[in-house]
């Protein structure tokens, strides 16, 4: 998945475009949405290597966007930043991070530490992805009874 967007998905208009602003330096190609149902479904079409979504939205809650991509194999490793304007209370906090979500973050978000954060996490779930990838090469190379070559010390 080279070409994996990352996902926007806030309610407000401004929040999105500052989020892209925020983003647009990475050089990954972004996708924004309104809502939790729109991302459900954009994330479903695939070719999504991660989800920065608001928490609170009128249609379906970000947590409610969670729980639907953990309980799917294909999206549960999607890792998903949430963004809170609400403060970062226990309860959230708790609820969040046992769903696995990447971080929870209040908004206003400082541009420069998403950039890191969102940088490390696409990059490492692209990383697995890559790994993931090659095992089942390497599986199916053992199943078909052709055992790769073992690797040479010093080349």
């Amino acid at each position: 998945m080279p070409d994996a967007r990352i996902l926007i998905v806030d309610d407000h208009r401004d929040t999105r475009y500052a989020l892209e602003s925020a983003l647009a330096p990475l050089g990954h190609r972004l996708c924004c949405v309104a809502g939790g149902d729109e991302a459900l479904k954009e994330v479903l079409r695939g070719r999504v290597g991660l989800v920065l979504l608001d928490v609170c939205m009128p249609d379906v809650s970000g947590l409610d966007v969670v729980r639907y991509l953990r309980r799917l194999e294909q999206t549960q490793h999607i890792p998903v930043v949430l963004l809170t304007g609400f403060g970062l209370d226990p309860a959230l906090t708790s609820e969040a991070f046992a769903l696995g979500v990447a971080d929870l973050l209040p908004k206003p978000v400082d541009p420069g530490s998403l950039r890191t954060k969102v940088r490390y996490l696409y990059d490492a779930h692209q990383r697995r992805l890559a790994l993931e990838r090659e095992v089942r090469g390497l599986r199916a190379l053992v199943e078909a009874g052709a055992a790769p070559a073992p690797a040479r010390e010093g080349t």
